[in-house]
């Protein structure tokens, strides 16, 4: 069956944060850009993000992107890529501006300024302290305005967007240039290919991966499992960020700008234990050592509740008039999906995973990289990626509070930018390979075909608890032998799912079963790279390897789907202009 192909100068997969602001780049300089989406591009899970955009504009105070480097680099745990960091920080104040100027409703100052509120490890004087405000915010609402913005200048640039089409497999030529994507129309069930002469994955997270998470369902982790089936590595997959604060039960995020602004964490006797893990920063710590203070609070028997297995966050003390003019999101989401009122009771949350440090590696140009020729770092002709399923390593070990989406702007930004140069340089459209749809013509056959097989919804199932129990807050040697094992075994059974409904229509089953099998290549690729990093980093904190290990371990990791082999490359420890940062004890 012939599959019809569309042709564009760019492909960008995903209409989040990144992608929108790479799609612009490229609309406005006058390239025919498509953008696909699951969802409508205002439906993207950047709308989820509530807390602000980390950059050093200094309205609150003194400030610096030095600064905002050194705090980077310490919350990275000096995993982060120096260069990569510097370029994060220093263009901060200039994308926040210009979002600015595109309409982005900030709260604002008496004198008219952007208003910024404290953030978890944001601090002056290169750690020294006191805490900075540096979180550019729109109440908590900072995503869903962000995201309204971005979408309203692209529909002013004439970006075309395909809503409801889901991106299948990567198009590689045999020199490994990257051609385009096949993609489903999920209204229809037809697959297209959509060539083009430089695609962008902007696909966001994974975080679906855990049974516990504030990631939407459609954080499935597409454009990883596209990059590993395409021999693409995938790096750092082991640092995953659990967010203190997701509402008990639920999972719904609460921003880190309620501690922000003056709220704090309790346990069951009433005391605020973060004075005990971080007597200076206390809860504004940063977010993987908060997560292990409250997980050590309840492991100890200091939760709260009948089963004891959550803590409370206070904020009443704030007052009504302060909650409703900054925290309002806030107000609602405890009432909806906690049943309590926060102007007069705690919220019960719980740490919940909520962000992925690794990703598809990528430079800070937005070039997706791999090892070739000897080049550890040559970049793959064509691909590009930003935005949370990019790992320039601007994260490292653990992400600051803020700090994804400020990754969103800048690094869409310079990936635009750095298709913008490619696109000069190389006119014209390559010629499609013969088999460019054959991978994906076998997949989809595959699924159809398929007799007496495994059910979606319990492999999904089975993986998530797998992830939930042996790969969380605390890992444990042996519970990450048995995970490495019982993911691998789960993988197996990810190849034999089948579907019920074999129709073409809106088929969200067959969706399911497509995101199923991105989900559990990212399954694997954390439980085997957290397996083999015998130290503790950041989010990565191992019962049997309590301290960091810079002589062994100061590399990312890069996990490659052929034979589930690992690889590592070294980090990056050198700025582009100004003095490293030389690794140090981390406290807070």
């Amino acid at each position: 069956m012939a599959i019809p192909v569309r042709k564009f100068d760019a492909v960008i997969v995903g209409a989040g944060g990144a992608g929108m602001r790479a799609s612009l780049q490229l609309a406005e300089a006058g390239f025919k850009v498509a953008v696909l989406s699951k969802v409508f591009p205002t439906r993207s899970h950047t709308v989820a993000a509530q807390g602000g955009i980390g950059a050093a504009l200094g309205n609150m105070g003194e400030d610096s992107w030095m600064w905002h480097m050194y705090d980077t680099i310490k919350g990275s745990d000096w995993l982060g890529d120096q260069d990569a960091i510097e370029f994060l920080c220093r263009e901060a104040p200039k994308v926040v501006i210009e979002l600015e100027h595109f309409g982005m409703p900030f709260d604002r100052n008496a004198d008219g300024t952007v208003y910024q509120r404290p953030f978890g490890g944001h601090m002056q004087n290169f750690g020294a302290g006191p805490a900075v405000q540096r979180s550019c915010c729109a109440a908590d609402r900072t995503g869903h305005a962000m995201l309204h913005t971005l979408y309203q200048r692209n529909v002013r640039a004439n970006t075309h967007f395909f809503v409801e089409w889901m991106a299948l497999d990567l198009v590689r030529d045999a020199s490994g240039q990257v051609l385009g994507v096949t993609a489903m129309e999920m209204e229809t069930g037809e697959v297209s290919i959509l060539h083009a002469r430089a695609v962008l994955f902007a696909t966001g997270g994974a975080g679906r991966i855990y049974s516990a998470s504030t990631n939407a369902f459609i954080n499935t982790g597409d454009g990883l499992g596209m990059a590993a089936r395409a021999g693409i590595p995938l790096e750092d997959m082991e640092f995953w960020q659990f967010h203190p604060t997701g509402v008990a039960g639920a999972g719904v995020l609460i921003t880190e700008g309620v501690r922000g602004e003056g709220g704090y964490l309790l346990n069951k006797n009433g005391e605020r234990f973060m004075e005990r893990y971080a007597p200076n920063a206390k809860d504004l710590a940063s977010r993987d050592v908060v997560s292990r203070a409250m997980a050590t609070e309840i492991k100890e028997g200091r939760g709260c509740g009948p089963e004891g297995d959550y803590l409370l966050l206070k904020l009443d003390h704030l007052g009504v008039d302060l909650i409703e003019d900054k925290l309002p999101g806030i107000r609602e989401i405890a009432k909806k999906f906690a049943n309590v009122d926060p102007v007069k009771d705690p919220i019960p949350v719980v740490p919940t995973c909520h962000y992925q440090m690794g990703g598809i590696p990528t430079n800070y140009r937005g070039e997706v990289v791999a090892p070739s020729q000897g080049n550890p770092e040559a970049a793959v002709t064509g691909f590009y990626a930003a935005g949370e399923c990019a790992c320039a390593s601007v994260h490292g070990a653990n992400r600051l509070g803020t700090n994804s989406l400020t990754d969103l702007l800048v690094f869409g930004k310079a990936s635009g930018d750095t298709m913008i140069r490619f696109l000069k340089e190389n006119p014209g459209h390559k010629d499609l390979p013969k088999d460019a749809a054959d991978k994906t013509s076998a997949r989809l056959s595959r699924l159809d075909g398929q007799q007496g097989g495994e059910s979606v919804h319990e492999v999904g199932a089975e993986m998530r608890r797998i992830m939930q129990a042996h790969c969380g807050v605390f890992r444990f040697p042996d519970m990450l032998i048995e995970g490495v094992k019982k993911i691998k075994e789960t993988a197996q059974r990810a190849q034999r799912t089948q579907i019920g409904d074999k129709s073409k229509v809106f088929n969200t089953a067959r969706v399911e079963a497509l995101e199923l099998e991105n989900l559990i290549e990212v399954a694997v690729a954390t439980l085997v790279s957290a397996e083999a990093r015998t130290e503790s980093r950041g989010a990565h904190d191992r019962a049997d390897h309590h301290q960091r290990d810079d002589v062994n371990w100061l590399k990312h990791t890069l996990w490659y789907k052929e034979g589930s082999r690992l690889d590592y490359k070294p980090v990056h420890m050198k700025p582009l202009t100004v003095q490293s940062v030389e690794p140090k004890v981390r406290t807070y």
